[in-house]
């Protein structure tokens, strides 16, 4: 089997013909991309539930929307939290995935990541995908793949995430960012 060039750290960002609807102008960080499939978050799915509401004890680290996001469509019963950690420091509790974004122990108490965290969202479930099966969505021009940046999993205004996301690219992509929502009405 060809070994698999990792795309972790990297956005998935849903071409205007991707039809599932689970995916319908999602922005994925992938937290994992090997030979044995992939893994990421939905970054512009927030949801009306509060984090106070599930997991009171991070309520007062969780970034601006202060919501649960919807991480996918796999494991929507568990928890996903992520945060940003500068620096070089790996406090307990927390994995670091790319640059300072790393994947938090929701079981560990806050207390211990308060004062390293520089930013924190909780999902509720994940995109995943098999081995290989990325790679084949990807070839049928279902996802942009484009370089992710810090402030990227904790946009203040995730519903333009994806416009922005594209309009900062400096290549045709830019132009995507136009594309209207409903391509009938064009």
């Amino acid at each position: 089997m060809t070994e698999v060039a990792s795309l972790t750290g990297r956005l998935l960002v849903a071409t205007p013909v991707l039809a599932d609807p689970n995916f319908d102008r999602a922005v994925v960080l992938l937290l994992d991309h090997d030979d044995e499939g992939s893994l990421g978050v939905v970054l512009n799915r927030p949801t009306q539930v509060d984090v106070s509401d599930v997991l009171a004890q991070w309520a007062n680290l969780a970034g601006r929307p202060p919501v649960v996001f919807q991480g996918g469509p796999v494991g929507l019963d568990s928890a996903l939290g992520l945060a940003a950690v500068p620096g070089e420091s790996e406090p307990m509790g927390w994995r670091r995935v790319h640059g300072a974004i790393g994947l938090v122990d929701l079981d560990v108490p806050p207390e211990l990541l308060a004062s390293e965290v520089g930013g924190l969202r909780i999902f509720a479930g994940y995109a995943g995908w098999a081995p290989g099966q990325l790679e084949e969505e990807l070839a049928e021009g279902a996802w942009y793949v484009v370089e992710s940046e810090p402030g990227d999993a904790f946009s203040p205004d995730p519903s333009r995430l994806w416009r922005a996301v594209l309009r900062r690219q400096r290549n045709e992509l830019a132009m995507v960012a136009t594309y209207p929502d409903d391509p009938s009405m064009n």
